[in-house]
């Protein structure tokens, strides 16, 4: 569904929608302040994506309140899923909460007193994907919301409120922000932090993102944004993921340096065979920024089931959430959750497994890493 976006700057809607954010929470559980925090141009100094296992500061996520963009009588059932995982990762680090104004009381209800709720136009609770990327300089002293467009995953769903989220989340940590000229979502890429991003070809060169961008300018681009020297372009993202158009972190995560958690699908006649074969095939002929083969550990469990009437053909174990303490899995209810968690807690030995129910969000087209958006530490 296309939604015309509203008729001011981003910089004049945050700066109305802030209004109300200021007025519903006294300080950010991140660490951040509700001060005007206007685009930032570009400066000579290079700021760098962090990888997801480096130290976070907090995490932003956004709750879903509109069953009629596609949630339906399933509404409830998403809200639990989503305060759910609010608190098991308020555990280990602040957590705020981005509600549609009128809908923060629901949300504090349910996600509890370890949340922090803050009221801000939102769509959707997709952060991944809308929220700022952040950024860090060079000593590891400032940060930056990296602010590049959204527009609904081509045009699917309403976005005229989360494509100005980035505005509103770096005015209330007090983050500049900087505008990235291109439609990008952050679970369209993920990055180890130390030149490398990964991505796939059937999402950022779909032609409902940029249309108007060849692949060497969307590089270009992500590049010159990310702080990173090498992209790695996986041909597909998982089979049927028509919502977002083969998201990596759907097939692919970081577990640290040149090493990923890759799908694998074992069974030659089951769609996503060749499609994960040809992804590995990639990255075991790859190296990454520095010169290193790629480790890769395969993950053979992936779930399909029925939900809300639709079968479910892309829920993802890979689409997981990282703490300083903890691995927050996204399960499905299924007997592959067994084995998928005790691959788990063999990859992260020194961290809790967490198991987040998410069969919901799986049938909304995503997961736990899609729903969270991790601030780095900066200082």
């Amino acid at each position: 569904m296309n939604v015309n976006p509203p008729r001011m700057s981003r910089r004049g809607f945050g700066a109305a929608a802030l209004t109300t954010l200021a007025a519903t929470a006294a300080a950010s559980a991140i660490g951040g302040r509700a001060v005007a925090a206007p685009a930032a141009p570009r400066t000579e100094e290079q700021y760098t994506a962090p990888a997801e296992w480096e130290p976070h500061s907090g995490c932003v996520m956004a709750w879903p309140w509109d069953r009629t963009i596609g949630w339906g009588g399933l509404l409830p059932d998403v809200q639990a899923e989503i305060a759910g995982i609010a608190r098991h990762i308020a555990r280990f680090e602040p957590v705020t909460m981005v509600a549609e104004p009128g809908q923060a009381a629901e949300a504090r209800r349910q996600c509890g007193g370890t949340v922090t709720v803050v009221e801000y136009p939102v769509n959707d609770c997709w952060t991944r994907d809308t929220g700022p990327v952040f950024a860090l300089n060079a000593t590891r002293t400032k940060k930056t919301g990296l602010d590049f467009g959204f527009n609904g995953w081509g045009g699917k769903f309403p976005y005229d409120k989360d494509d100005f989220l980035p505005v509103g989340v770096c005015q209330y940590l007090g983050v500049p922000r900087t505008d990235v000229a291109m439609i990008l979502e952050g679970g369209a890429v993920i990055a180890d932090g130390q030149g490398t991003l990964i991505t796939t070809e059937e999402c950022l060169l779909h032609p409902n993102r940029n249309p108007g961008m060849t692949r060497a300018q969307i590089e270009a681009t992500l590049l010159a944004a990310y702080g990173a020297t090498k992209v790695i372009w996986l041909p597909y993202g998982l089979h049927h993921d028509d919502v977002t158009n083969g998201h990596v972190d759907l097939v692919a995560a970081y577990l640290g340096p040149a090493r990923l958690l890759v799908h694998v699908q074992p069974d030659a006649s089951h769609p996503n065979h060749a499609r994960t074969a040809a992804n590995a095939s990639v990255l075991r002929g790859a190296t990454d920024a520095r010169g290193r083969r790629f480790q890769l550990v395969e993950l053979h469990h992936q779930p399909q089931f029925r939900h809300g009437g639709r079968l479910v053909e892309t829920f993802s174990y890979t689409n997981y959430y990282e703490t300083s303490g903890s691995v927050v899995v996204p399960v499905a209810g299924e007997p592959a959750d067994t084995l998928a968690l005790a691959q788990f807690r063999t990859l992260f030995p020194g961290r809790e497994v967490v198991a987040a129910p998410a069969r919901t969000l799986a049938f909304g087209g995503g997961g736990v890493h899609c729903v969270t958006q991790h601030v780095p530490h900066a200082g």
